[in-house]
Parts: C-alpha cells; structure tokens; sequence
C-alpha cells in the first residue's frame, strides 16, 4: 500500500513557532526598564557585534547565522505570557522588578531599529563589524544576547567545517555530529552551519527537512549484533536497503567485515544493484582503509567508496592523508558541531555611537588595559579591496560611514599604526548590506546552497594569502580611535 499526501513537504527552516523574547539575560531587561524610566529609551544609538580574535588559531571566519537571527527579529514581541511572567520576577527586597508601565510598554514592543550585515558565507576577519544596529537604544540593546548566541556559535561551526573541507582536500565531507550536538537548537545550527562551511550533507534529518540539507546514513553497529553473523546482517540490509547499502564493517574484524561486504555486494550486482561503500569506524584508519581499497579493487569493486569516521577532525585528516589513508568520505561528528578545541567564538556587541540631545552623534569607546579589547568607535562599516588582474582580495579596511567622505582607497591604517598602500585603481565594495529598514526586513535571503556555493568562491578569492591579509582602519577613523583612548586616560 502506498501512503498517499495531499500536500507536498516543502523546507521550512524555523524550528520555532513563537517569540524568542525572553531568550536574553535579565540584565538586558533591567537595563532596558533603566533607560525607559530614565527616557533614555528612544535616543538613537548604534551597536557593533564583532569577534577579537579568529578561531581554531586561524587567521579568519565565515560568518553564518544571519537567516536565524532574522527569524528571531521578525517574530520579537513580548507575549501576554511573557508579561504575566515577567510580573513574577522580585528585586534584592522583595518588591516588583519591572513596573507595570514598563511592561505596558513591553506588551506593545515592536522592533523598529535598521540593520546592516555582511552576509553568510563570507570571510571576515578579526574586529570586524559583523552586524550593525541602529536605532532606539533600548531595542538596539535588548537583542544584544540573542544576536550573539545565534550569530556566535553558527560563524563558529561554518568556519570549523572550512577548516576541515580544506583538510580533507577536495574529499567529501559529511555532518554526523547530532547526537553529541549540545541540544536541539546546537544540533540543528550546527547542521545549518557545517552546510555552509562546506559539508555535503548531514545525519540530521530534522535538518534535512526543514533546511533542504541532503541527508545521509546507513547502519549501526547494533544492526549487525542483532543477527547470528556480520554476513547474514549484510544480507538482510541489502534486501531492506538495496540501494543504500554502506555496511559499517568493524563491528567485529574489519577486514573479514570489508570481504563480508564484498560477498554481497557480488551478490548485489547479480540484480542490477550497487555496493556504494563502507564504513570504518575505529582502529587504524590509515592502515584499514589501505588494506579495504585493496580487496575491494581486487574484488572489482573500484566505485565503492570508503567512508570513515571515528572522532575525527582537521588535524586528524590531514594526518590519515599523509600516511596514505584511502578514504573517500569523511564522517565528521563530535569536534565539528562541538566546535572540539575551541567551544565559542567569543563574539560581542558594544555601543559604538550615542546620539546626543540635539542630534547629534557622539561617538562611543570602551577601553582596556588589554588593548586588543578598546572597541572602535562610529558608525562601522567594511569596505574590501579587489584586484581585477589577479582576481583576488587585496585589504579589508574598517571605516566611519558618519566621518566626513573622502578618498579612502589611499591606504589602510592598522591597529598598530603600520600603513598599507591601496592602489587607487583597485575596485572595492562594502561588506555590510541592508538587512532591515525601520524593522522591516529588506533583504532577500539566498538559499542555503547558494550560500555553500557563496562560501568556496570567498575562500578561492583570498588564496595564498588568506594567512596574512591585511585588515586595518581607514585613516580617519584610526586617528579618531587614538585621540579618544589619550583623552579617556587623561
């Protein structure tokens, strides 16, 4: 009998179905109830979110995120439920946290701030605006966390997944990593961020359906335990799953597990059908996958792929590919939606720009001992040079949108002072596009595949010397962000 639909099953990337307002930390909310009673509220104020240092000990990121965190923004407003809680919540004496004419204003919320970003797939490099608002201070504020838990984690796993595309050097590389995911949500982005970074598909079938990502699978290792002998498992899935048959061969003994599997996939071509790979999943991989490429050539299975697994990461492929291992797909679980070495990106959103009553911008500073963590001040933006004879990226430069306009493709000023001449003839763009106008979303989001295809062409644009590319401020700015830190030390 064949099951029958009336409509058909389209992508629906959202996992969530309502408000995710709450999803903050409470002092974004008391800082929030601060700035209305204090009618700061209103005042225009703009905010970078960017990262100090690259991940992995890389040099660079891809930034990825950005289609959540518009779902988040389209669907802010605070729920009668919300409120009713948020009435619940007591301060160090006992009384009321939140009056009932700051949440009056909350339960009649809307987000109404202009939002600019750099796109998915792009590399981005250290202190960097990602993301600017701008807009009421107290909206601009209170989407601070949110923005970077979406934005944080997911530029985190693209960029660990280019890492290990690269190392895997033109191998395909496949997402297995829900069931040590760090919850639903780290599950799902992950299989949306490992996409963009350059995976061909997951083991995530939530994310297949709902991101359009391809899906890929075979058997475990109970499968095989639950019959008398390896062989009569393999049978028994090859009736099930003629066409998906990927055995996983070292429940056992690996190499009698790659004949076990050769077995029947003669047997499988005697109807018209395919052995398309196995599995290995544990011992030396090198060593294994040499010895399985040899019986199954030797078997005539040269089409059969093999497909490893087992802990698996950057560091560790490159190893495997040094010593020769004949590994065709790689399985990569754990240290890719994990983030393995490193669990953060370490992202953050500072208060760049204030308006002052008479309307006009007073830029803003936050400084430290620790100079890499002075933040830069105005209205960010990213302009990226480009080379039409080597058709290659030459030099990002970070400037002021609200400084007086002039001729910035002279050079690019460092953080540390050093120059970098920019050939006037070099063409450029900026990197962060209009996302919304007045909380209305004005940008068209690209598919997902898109995006992958997006992310390739960026990091083959940067090569060879995405390890040493020049970022730094427009001069102007530079100058401006030395006399504010003399100044405040005065």
């Amino acid at each position: 009998m064949t099951l029958q639909f009336k409509t058909q099953i389209k992508p629906n990337n959202s996992i969530y179905g309502s408000s995710l307002s709450l999803m903050t930390d409470l002092y974004q909310l008391t800082m929030a109830a601060a700035y209305f009673g204090q009618q700061m509220h209103e005042r225009e104020a703009v905010f970078s979110l960017y990262f100090r240092k690259a991940p992995f000990g890389g040099k660079y990121a891809i930034v990825a995120g950005l289609e959540t965190a518009i779902q988040y923004l389209q669907n802010l407003s605070f729920t009668e439920n919300d409120i009713l809680y948020l009435k619940t919540l007591t301060d160090g004496a006992g009384s009321r946290l939140f009056s009932d004419y700051f949440l009056r204003y909350l339960s009649n919320f809307k987000f109404t701030c202009d939002i600019d970003a750099i796109p998915e797939g792009t590399v981005v490099f250290p202190n960097q605006p990602l993301v600017r608002v701008e807009g009421g201070l107290l909206a601009a504020q209170l989407v601070e966390t949110a923005l970077l838990n979406i934005i944080n984690f997911q530029t985190l796993i693209a960029t660990k997944a280019a890492h290990i595309v690269q190392a895997a050097q033109g191998d395909d590389v496949v997402e297995f990593g829900l069931r040590r995911a760090q919850g639903v949500d780290g599950g799902f982005s992950a299989s949306r961020a490992a996409y963009i970074g350059g995976c061909v598909a997951t083991s995530n079938v939530l994310a297949g359906k709902k991101l359009g990502i391809p899906v890929k699978g075979t058997h475990a290792h109970s499968w095989v335990m639950c019959f008398d002998n390896e062989l009569s498992a393999f049978r028994a899935y090859a009736k099930e799953m003629p066409n998906n048959c990927i055995f996983l061969v070292d429940t056992y003994d690996t190499l009698e597990g790659v004949k076990n599997a050769i077995i029947v996939g003669k047997e499988l071509e005697k109807k018209n059908q395919r052995l398309i790979g196995i599995r290995l999943d544990s011992g030396e991989l090198a060593t294994l996958s040499i010895e399985a490429r040899k019986l199954l050539d030797e078997a005539g299975f040269h089409h059969t792929k093999i497909i490893a697994s087992n802990d698996l990461d950057a560091d560790s492929i490159i190893g495997l590919k040094k010593e020769g291992a004949r590994i065709d797909t790689w399985g990569v679980g754990t240290n890719l939606v994990t983030g393995g070495e490193q669990s953060a990106l370490g992202g953050v959103y500072k208060l760049s720009a204030l308006k002052t009553h008479n309307k006009h911008w007073q830029d803003k500073i936050k400084l430290s001992e620790n100079s890499s963590k002075t933040s830069i001040p105005g209205c960010l933006q990213v302009r990226r040079f480009f080379n039409s004879a080597t058709q290659k990226y030459e030099g990002d430069m970070i400037y002021d949108v609200s400084s007086p306009q002039i001729d910035r493709t002279d050079i690019i000023h460092t953080f540390d002072g050093r120059i970098i001449d920019q050939p006037n003839d070099f063409g450029s763009n900026d990197l962060l596009e209009p996302i919304f106008r007045h909380g209305n979303l004005v940008y068209e989001q690209p598919k997902l595949s898109k995006i992958q295809e997006y992310t390739r062409e960026q990091l083959s644009l940067f090569q060879p010397i995405l390890a040493n590319y020049p970022v730094g401020l427009e001069q102007n700015l530079y100058q401006k962000r030395k006399t504010m830190i003399e100044q405040h030390k005065k």
